[in-house]
């Protein structure tokens, strides 16, 4: 299924195998070949879509814009001069990404962060993604909406107003949304994942399909698959070729190898999780007929007597009458003697 599709669809936030989009971001270093190496080992690696990010320096940043990751891992210090290091990619490329994604068979996905990259991206793409960073940026966003497809949108370091005021901006366009739990920070400890939003969210927006996009450090990729468990319907996570890389979305990415991992673990946790139709299994059958009760001669029982309460108990297995019938059983009487103990069965009455 297509993300496009999805996001429309009425899947209510059941329990799936959520849709995974590997965010290469700028991984790519301004490399087609390592670019087209993170097409080719996301796809490997069992991603549905992967996605890289498409700006430039000078309409994203001020030259006078903080660091806001961890800068023991990335120093620089500048948000100017960290883009400015990975901006080289632009319309030409990432039609040639666009076209590698689509020969390998892996959706392709980038997130405008101006108004010309949303504009070529728009040939490319059914779907837009929002980043948290912005979710206040209703002019943008509304651009975005205009574009008339559906919208995935990041609610990071937001509080609940501010992600109804941006849902409210794209609701006016009547537009398919899908919103992301996320965390914004480079890298997310682990206690304060706070995938209880994912509730939060399937809770004030019923309407639309919740996912996850994930900060955390990989590990053993358990993170992601509790979002599943608890109903993120779309996974995304920053996806690198190389873990011990200097920069920011490096060290907090997943792998291939984490990758498969986290599909691995999804195949165990969905069968475990088994049906959600409440019916006995069959491998319960055993259990049905044999730990269950029956109602039982409590003492002798004389042929011709009107069967009381006092002259029954239950014990197991479940060979006779059920004591659910206990009602039916009491006024009717025995067609045989019937011994203290006796399993009573519908023909020794």
């Amino acid at each position: 299924m297509k993300l496009s599709d999805l996001i429309k669809s009425k899947n209510n936030n059941n329990i799936v195998n959520p849709y995974i989009i590997a965010e290469a971001g700028v991984n790519h270093e301004g490399s087609m070949k390592l670019a087209k190496r993170l097409v080719k080992e996301a796809k490997e690696g069992g991603a549905d879509a992967i996605k890289f990010q498409s700006y430039k320096a000078e309409t994203l940043a001020s030259k006078n814009s903080p660091a806001y990751w961890d800068t023991t891992k990335e120093p620089t210090q500048s948000q100017y001069e960290l883009f400015k290091k990975h901006d080289s990619f632009w319309k030409e490329e990432m039609q040639e990404l666009k076209n590698y994604c689509d020969e390998i068979d892996i959706e392709f996905l980038s997130t405008p962060f101006d108004v010309e990259s949303a504009n070529f991206l728009n040939e490319m793409m059914d779907v837009f993604k929002i980043s948290s960073s912005d979710i206040t940026n209703k002019p943008f966003i509304e651009y975005m909406c205009s574009f008339g497809k559906p919208i995935l949108l990041s609610t990071g370091a937001s509080n609940l107003e501010e992600v109804k005021e941006a849902v409210g901006w794209i609701n006016a366009f009547k537009l398919p949304l899908s919103l992301m739990h996320c965390v914004l920070n480079y890298p997310t400890p682990d206690e304060n994942a706070n995938l209880g939003m994912i509730a939060g969210l399937k809770k004030e927006f019923p309407d639309n399909i919740i996912g996850y996009s994930d900060h955390t450090l990989p590990k053993e990729m358990k993170v992601c698959e509790m979002a599943t468990i608890l109903g993120a319907v779309i996974i995304e996570k920053h996806f690198t070729h190389d873990k011990s890389l200097p920069g920011n979305d490096h060290y907090h990415a997943m792998d291939k190898e984490d990758l498969n991992k986290f599909k691995a673990n999804l195949e165990t946790t969905f069968e475990i999780l088994g049906s959600f139709k409440i019916e006995a299994l069959d491998d319960e059958e055993k259990s049905r007929l044999n730990a269950r009760r029956s109602l039982v001669a409590a003492k002798d029982i004389q042929k011709g007597k009107i069967i009381e309460k006092s002259d029954l108990t239950f014990k197991r297995p479940a060979h006779g009458i059920s004591p659910k019938y206990i009602d039916e059983v009491v006024g009717k009487a025995a067609k045989v003697d019937i011994m203290e103990d006796d399993i009573i069965r519908e023909e020794l009455l």
